[in-house]
């Protein structure tokens, strides 16, 4: 089983790129966004309560983020494999999801980090806010919030996974053919 962690900032390129690999690879495109986002379109509690932090640009706890993906993982037993997008943001999560694989007999084999610099992130958001409709993508002042939330303490995760040699970092700045053909060449080294 093929299990990625696609990591980088809000406006990476991140889901662009699962895309181009759930086609190549047949992987399941595991997005705690989408999942989140999911909850919000229908009303739900947590969902209700997910909006008003995302719109802040808070991060949601990672007890009901571990729940929704373990759910996910269940209802996919058959899967190629996981890209797991947006997911761990912390040390924590990284440890709970090793722990959440290996109860169902899985490891994540890799994170591949798209890096791109805190004006171009900016900049691809605001765009993309233009076309999403999601108020995280349209205001400059939570734009920089995320990334500083990202820089302060998401990033500190590509430590945990350099510790178990499952770290590659690629430049996410380029066409969006050559940013896959780098991914591809670290997926061909699994």
């Amino acid at each position: 089983m093929l299990n990625l962690v696609l990591f980088g900032p809000p406006g990476a390129g991140k889901g662009t790129q699962s895309q181009k690999l759930i086609e190549k690879y047949g992987l399941i495109h595991l997005s705690t966004g989408d999942l989140l986002r999911g909850e919000i379109s229908q009303g739900t509690a947590l969902g209700l309560e997910a909006k008003k932090l995302m719109d802040e640009g808070i991060l949601v706890p990672d007890a009901v983020v571990i729940g929704m993906i373990s759910n996910k993982l269940d209802a996919n037993k058959d899967a190629k494999g996981f890209i797991f997008d947006g997911f761990p943001r912390t040390v924590a999560q990284a440890e709970a999801l090793d722990t959440l694989l290996e109860s169902k007999q899985s490891a994540i084999s890799g994170m591949i980090a798209l890096q791109v610099d805190d004006d171009e992130l900016e900049h691809r958001l605001l765009l993309r806010g233009k076309d999403s409709g999601r108020p995280d993508d349209a205001n400059p002042e939570v734009i920089r919030k995320r990334i500083k939330e990202y820089n302060d303490k998401t990033a500190p995760v590509a430590g945990f996974y350099q510790a178990q040699n499952k770290f590659k970092s690629i430049n996410g700045i380029g066409s969006i053919d050559e940013i896959f053909n780098s991914i591809s060449a670290i997926i061909s080294s699994y």
